[in-house]
């Protein structure tokens, strides 16, 4: 009942304010409260009646929104219209159009927000949400992690993109950063105290995942946080202060997990892995433009490509295991150079603000949350090489919020002809 009585209560604000809409969707889709809860409210459509909702409200306050174009968005579309066209192509297609219809989805969401959120406000609030939205699950699991000796996983929100302890580990190394990004850029020292429990009890949450993947992510994480950050001597007094210390919080089975990591070729998780590499090449390499489209990896496909395994009984339905491969078996190498093209346009992209934004004080925000969102997608660059999130949309949410930003700060560097000088004051 608190679950519906929040969301439909603030459905109705919606139809004036559309970044509402896509703060609603994004904590229903990251924290997925609904399914912290029972009965009806577990399997309601929340996210889908908040995203037409919010689409509607596009058409009722047009003139609220600010719609512009850059080359970075020209790849995102590029993107969605390719896997429409291997969709089209799919060798599963009864089972592929559902899966695109689902992507698709997410993907207008991630549009919506390029134009609504028209202000450092609004995107500094998104941000907050994400944090607090994932980040849920890493303080608790945190606290999980310590009063349980680690011997159990922890685990995501049932259901969605986050539910495995890979998956959440990997997702709450992407908003480690931006913890780092709102503690600097807050300035109420009870809430800064709360962000520095967040970056203490998160990392014990992601190594409680027991995730390979993760732990690799969130050393990669730590090392350019340290880099990027302008505080570098704290960042690093902390690291060294507290690396030993979650490293001997964790249980013998942990460690010896971890371990699997210099013996790969003796433990089974991580060739099956290697073996679901080889199938997505495969895949890729007899339909090198269009791949195989989406739920491609089925038990037919592996007989006929990679027969070896199966006859050796290390065949691997389930899963491609990496971003890569998941583009690639299903899109091409058509669809790989595209989604490629996002990871260059999203550094560049960040890159710019950084450049833009270091000339004053006033925007130091803008450069803080630029050089904290490489960090995160450094995570998701060397976390993803492990796990099969090609289509999770937080990588595409942090896209838009450096698309927004970038221009937010070029509008604002604008000069001001005189007519135009008047006009505002006016």
């Amino acid at each position: 009942m608190l679950v519906f009585l929040i969301i439909f209560g603030v459905l109705p604000f919606i139809f004036k304010r559309p970044h509402i809409g896509i703060y609603l969707w994004s904590w229903i889709g990251y924290m997925n409260p609904h399914r912290l809860a029972w009965g009806l409210a577990f399997y309601f459509p929340f996210a889908q009646i908040t995203g037409l909702v919010t689409l509607i409200s596009f058409f009722y306050s047009s003139k609220k929104l600010k719609f512009f174009w850059s080359p970075t968005m020209g790849w995102l579309i590029f993107f969605n219209v390719w896997m429409l066209v291997s969709t089209i192509f799919a060798m599963y297609p009864e089972e592929a159009w559902p899966q695109l219809e689902k992507i698709i989805k997410i993907q207008l969401v991630i549009f919506l927000t390029l134009f609504a959120l028209v202000d450092r406000e609004k995107v500094h609030i998104l941000v907050w949400i994400i944090v607090i939205s994932i980040g849920f699950y890493g303080f608790k699991g945190g606290i999980f992690t310590l009063t349980t000796g680690g011997g159990s996983h922890v685990l995501g929100p049932r259901g969605g993109f986050i539910a495995g302890n890979t998956e959440i580990g990997l997702a709450l190394v992407m908003i480690l950063p931006l913890v780092w990004y709102l503690y600097l850029n807050t300035y109420n020292k009870w809430v800064r105290y709360g962000l520095m429990l967040s970056m203490f009890l998160i990392p014990i949450g992601i190594l409680g995942t027991q995730s390979r993947g993760a732990f690799l992510a969130i050393a990669a994480v730590a090392v350019f946080l340290w880099l990027k950050s302008s505080r570098k001597a704290i960042i690093f007094f902390a690291l060294l202060m507290l690396s030993p210390f979650f490293y001997m919080v964790m249980p013998q089975s942990w460690h010896d997990r971890m371990g699997t990591i210099k013996t790969y070729e003796e433990d089974g998780s991580a060739m099956a892995r290697l073996k679901a590499w080889e199938f997505g090449y495969e895949l890729a390499r007899d339909r090198p433009i269009t791949g195989g489209g989406f739920e491609s990896h089925s038990v037919e496909n592996y007989i006929r490509y990679v027969p070896h395994q199966v006859e050796a009984g290390v065949a691997t339905f389930h899963d491609y295991h990496s971003i890569y491969f998941e583009i690639l078996a299903e899109h091409g190498f058509v669809g790989l150079f595209i989604f490629l093209m996002l990871f260059v346009h999203y550094w560049l992209t960040a890159n710019k603000i950084i450049k833009i934004a270091k000339s004053t004080v006033e925007d130091k925000w803008a450069l803080d949350l630029a050089a904290m969102l490489q960090v995160s997608f450094i995570g998701y660059a060397v976390g993803g090489a492990f796990l099969g999130l090609a289509y999770f949309d937080l990588f595409y949410h942090y896209l838009a919020i450096l698309i927004i930003t970038l221009r937010i700060l070029k509008e604002k560097n604008e000069p001001v002809l005189p007519e135009e000088s008047i006009e505002r004051k006016t």
